[in-house]
Formats: structure tokens, C-alpha cells, sequence
């Protein structure tokens, strides 16, 4: 029965999944001029209104798979202060919720430098809405550049996002979080509140691979209590915000 179930959802995914491309990479297309000129023209707070709308068209685009997404204890996240965001990753659709549902936050990414070129408005937000790109295989280049992004989010009371695990998770199972990238930035930005989010379900998009794609899938991010940075010493902190995020992973 669940061999046939399996069987039945690829093949249904298939058209759904051609649909699905054709409306994710249009917006893609279409946004990646308007970025130009938002940013180009009428400066950060016009480039980050379209990056916030085109991250609103990609959910969208996967609600023809059947998606859904819900943030759990969103109110209970401390505002006017610098944030830093630790969560488990499991596939790029982490990243679309992220940024259109904690747009209040400013969201910037620590990112692997192969994002940074060749694909329509995602580079041009990496390169120039606030993210870092690094080299993991150059950890000289990787520590300022995190450094930069602590000073960043500590003057402009905005937010960073860190996915300790380093790559996805193909099966939602959690890897090992490394302490390096998370240190620097709370070294960096001693005001800023630890918030760890447990993402569940977002590997089931992929399960099949690219394409096609998983179907009538609910991504839940569960927003956990903020610890000060101030606070805590970093390994106890460290060790708080894996325990909590694993935890609540539903499909270890």
C-alpha cells in the first residue's frame, strides 16, 4: 500500500511539478530586473519591499504542489534588537519561508558562494542585500566575512540566519552543528538574541530528487525562546540551541 502510494504521488507530481517551475522560475525572471532597480534607483528599503514579494511568489508558486507553511510562536520574537536565527536545514524552501514570513526581521544569510552567480535574482540579492557569501573550503575568507555580518546586524538591529549543519538534509535526519559561524557572530554581536527555529517537513519537497517534486507537504518552523547573548557563556549557549532544534525534529 505504501509502495502503491509512493507510485501514485511521482506520477501525479510530474505535470504539477512542470506547472510548479514554470512559475517559480518566472518569478525569478521578472524580479531579478525589478531587484536592479529597486536597489540601483530607490536604494535598500525598495530592494528588500521586492525581494520580500518575490519570496511571497515563490510560496506561492509552491502552493500548486499542495505546500503549506506555518511559523509557530512567531510573536514571541524580541524585536528592535539584533537577531541571530539558528536553524536545521533541509532543502532551499527553508530559505523562501524565512524570508517572506520574518521579513519584519530583515533576514541575511550566511551562504555558500556558488549562490552568487548565475541565477536570476538570487545572486543579485546575495550579492547586494546585506548576505555574505563564503568559500566552506576557505575558512580565512569565511570568518571576517561572518565577523562583517555580526557588526552588520548589531548596528542595524537587524537579523542573521545560520544553518549550523553546513548542508541540507537529504532525510530530515540532523547532522552534527559546527560552533564556528555561530560564535564568531555572537562575538560580533554581543546585543543580539539567539533565536533557534525547528524546520519539519521542507526535505519531503525533494524526496524525489529536483524533479519531480514531493507533494501536499506542510512546512512547519518552530520559533523557540530567545536567549540573550549577553547571557549565557557561547558553549552553554551552543549547546541550548542545538538541543532545543534537534529535539523537535519530527523525523530523526
Amino acid at each position: 500500500m505504501c509502495l502503491f502510494k509512493f507510485l501514485m504521488e511521482k506520477i501525479i507530481s510530474y505535470p504539477l511539478s512542470v506547472l510548479f517551475y514554470i512559475f517559480f522560475g518566472l518569478s525569478l525572471l521578472i524580479f531579478h530586473p525589478i531587484q536592479w532597480v529597486c536597489f540601483y534607483v530607490f536604494g535598500y528599503q525598495a530592494h528588500k519591499k521586492s525581494v520580500d514579494y518575490l519570496n511571497f511568489c515563490l510560496t506561492k508558486s509552491t502552493n500548486v504542489l499542495g505546500t503549506r507553511y506555518t511559523f509557530k510562536n512567531i510573536d514571541s520574537i524580541p524585536k528592535n534588537v539584533p537577531i541571530i536565527f539558528v536553524a536545521n536545514h533541509q532543502s532551499l524552501y527553508d530559505i523562501v519561508g524565512i524570508i517572506w514570513y520574518l521579513r519584519r526581521f530583515h533576514p541575511k544569510f550566511v551562504s555558500k558562494k556558488e549562490l552568487g552567480k548565475g541565477i536570476p535574482s538570487v545572486s543579485f540579492n546575495l550579492n547586494h542585500g546585506g548576505s555574505i557569501l563564503i568559500d566552506r573550503k576557505d575558512p580565512k575568507q569565511a570568518l571576517p566575512a561572518i565577523k562583517g555580518l555580526g557588526e552588520y546586524i548589531e548596528k542595524n538591529k537587524r537579523s542573521a540566519v545560520i544553518f549550523p549543519e553546513g548542508t541540507r538534509s537529504k532525510t530530515g535526519v540532523p547532522k552534527r552543528f559546527s560552533e564556528n559561524g555561530l560564535k564568531i557572530l555572537c562575538k560580533y554581536a554581543p546585543s543580539a538574541y539567539v533565536v533557534p527555529i525547528t524546520i519539519n517537513n521542507s526535505w519531503k519537497m525533494v524526496k524525489f530528487g529536483s524533479f519531480p517534486m514531493g507533494l501536499g507537504n506542510h512546512i512547519t518552523y518552530t520559533i523557540h525562546n530567545a536567549m540573550a547573548v549577553s547571557e549565557y557563556k557561547f558553549e552553554t549557549l551552543f549547546e541550548k540551541t542545538e538541543q532545543v532544534i534537534v529535539n523537535d525534529i519530527k523525523n530523526k
